[in-house]
């Protein structure tokens, strides 16, 4: 079987740039997607519901082009065959169960109604609502509404996902299965493109990723490469433990630690420390000299740290 061109592969932007009157919503965007999952990642504010949008041809660039594996928004009806999108924000019609929210979408593509009942049922299935797909929306979880959200979206078979925050309200164990989707449609060839602002989120279902601030890309590629970007910058640890006190005593005879403090709860230590892996290695045989440790967590692993460290908190392009 030959292999598409590459072209025709690719969620591509060529120098895009897109304002809402003298607003910014992203400027000089350039860049070629790969199937896989990638990651747009940044705070509220960051442009990575514009770039979505623009995506999905719900709104346009001022400048610019979007081309989604060859296809541009100027060919609505393609597009909408090829793209899925499940936005952050609810909005189900009135009265509706999750099974005809899906099959009421489907009907759109003019398709007979047997194949919209087979595609709707196999949609919600692979998000595991079978139980509650004859239930009005209106009386769904926060997770239920993401998930049939999430199942319109695949509905269709569509080769590219556009999915913002699809993460938000689900519980651990769910949360666990709609990334194991995730992993299932990437290996299929399908983009499965996820914004999120949670950077551990971001490490455990992403194959490449793209930080957004202000309207800028300001990294893409690997997160272990990111990550290389930051490795000389201070990284803060949270030790919940039964003598914090004691355990601050220990880590400050270690030469990689920069500073140490209690919390402000007094049930643990914050720790900032230069070599991470050498700490947790460390922190393994302090923990068998009578300190009880409850839990070791990153207490910084979030974008905005990334940014501090990539940026230097001044504007890209600036």
């Amino acid at each position: 079987m030959t292999p598409p061109p590459v072209e025709e592969s690719l969620v591509r932007f060529e120098n895009v740039s897109r304002f809402y009157g003298e607003v910014l919503g992203v400027n000089r965007v350039t860049l070629a997607i790969p199937p896989g999952i990638t990651s747009l990642v940044g705070p509220n504010g960051s442009g990575k519901t514009t770039l979505m949008n623009l995506m999905t041809g719900l709104i346009r660039p001022t400048r610019g082009s979007v081309r989604i594996l060859g296809v541009t928004p100027e060919d609505p009806e393609k597009l909408f065959a090829l793209v899925g999108y499940s936005t952050q924000f609810d909005a189900f019609p009135k009265g509706l169960s999750g099974f005809q929210f899906i099959y009421s979408f489907l009907r759109l593509f003019g398709w007979p109604r047997e194949k919209c009942e087979r595609l709707s049922w196999r949609a919600i299935g692979r998000v595991r609502l079978n139980d509650a797909a004859h239930r009005k929306i209106a009386g769904y979880s926060k997770g239920m509404r993401q998930r049939i959200k999430l199942a319109q979206a695949i509905a269709h078979d569509p080769r590219v996902l556009v999915l913002d925050e699809p993460l938000n309200g689900l519980d651990p164990l769910v949360r666990a299965e709609t990334i194991a989707l995730f992993r299932e449609l990437a290996a299929e060839g399908r983009h499965v493109i996820v914004s999120s602002h949670v950077l551990h989120e971001v490490d455990l279902i992403s194959d490449q990723v793209i930080l957004l601030s202000n309207g800028y890309v300001v990294a893409e590629g690997k997160i272990q490469g990111l990550r290389s970007e930051i490795c000389d910058h201070p990284m803060q640890i949270l030790i919940r433990c039964n003598r914090p006190a004691a355990l601050a005593a220990r880590v400050f005879e270690l030469d990689s630690i920069v500073e140490a403090r209690l919390h402000a709860d007094g049930g643990g230590l914050l720790v900032k420390t230069r070599d991470a892996g050498r700490f947790y290695r460390l922190l393994n045989h302090i923990a068998l000299d009578g300190i009880d440790i409850e839990s070791v967590a990153p207490a910084d692993d979030n974008v905005n740290s990334v940014y501090e460290y990539l940026i230097g908190g001044e504007e890209p392009g600036k």
